[in-house]
């Protein structure tokens, strides 16, 4: 614990183009070796496929993805004495849960088979906002995981 008070909170920068701070986030997600023009490319490819797909407007769409996929409740492993392992539901805080949200949708995407990064993410990204998708599949197998696991919720 920090003896010279608390950090304050850096807020988000956000991108050039849309000037939204939860583009950026997902530009840093996808960004892998620094090569953050590239993450940009891959993102702003999505955005006009999804603007082709669903003629509406792209940013709509990736705010409710994330929306749908972000995970109100999961499970966190815990030991108790006798040396097993529990998991145990906690509270997911909208913070945290935002950034699941975006890092299923990324490894969701990056398993579909497709031709480019920008096309499988971008049809991801409309069935998250559809409500179906390998994101979404995530999202429910963690609830189903902490709903079987609530009798365990009092070793919070």
């Amino acid at each position: 614990m920090s003896r010279r008070g608390t950090a304050e909170k850096r807020t988000a920068k956000s991108d050039p183009i849309f000037r939204n701070r939860l583009v950026n986030m997902v530009v840093n997600r996808i960004m892998k070796d620094g090569k953050k023009s590239l993450a940009y490319q891959i993102l702003y490819r999505a955005v006009k496929k999804i603007q082709q797909k669903t003629e509406t407007n792209p940013l709509l769409v990736l705010r409710q993805a994330i929306r749908r996929v972000t995970p109100n409740i999961g499970v966190k492993t815990r030991r108790n004495k006798k040396g097993s392992t529990r998991k145990v539901p906690i509270e997911i805080g909208s913070n945290q849960g935002r950034a699941l949200a975006i890092r299923w949708l990324l490894e969701a995407s990056q398993k579909r088979p497709g031709r480019n990064m920008a096309f499988k993410l971008s049809s991801e990204l409309v069935d998250a906002a559809k409500g179906s998708g390998g994101a979404i599949r995530k999202k429910e197998a963690t609830h189903r995981m902490a709903e079987v696991n609530r009798a365990l919720a009092h070793f919070r």
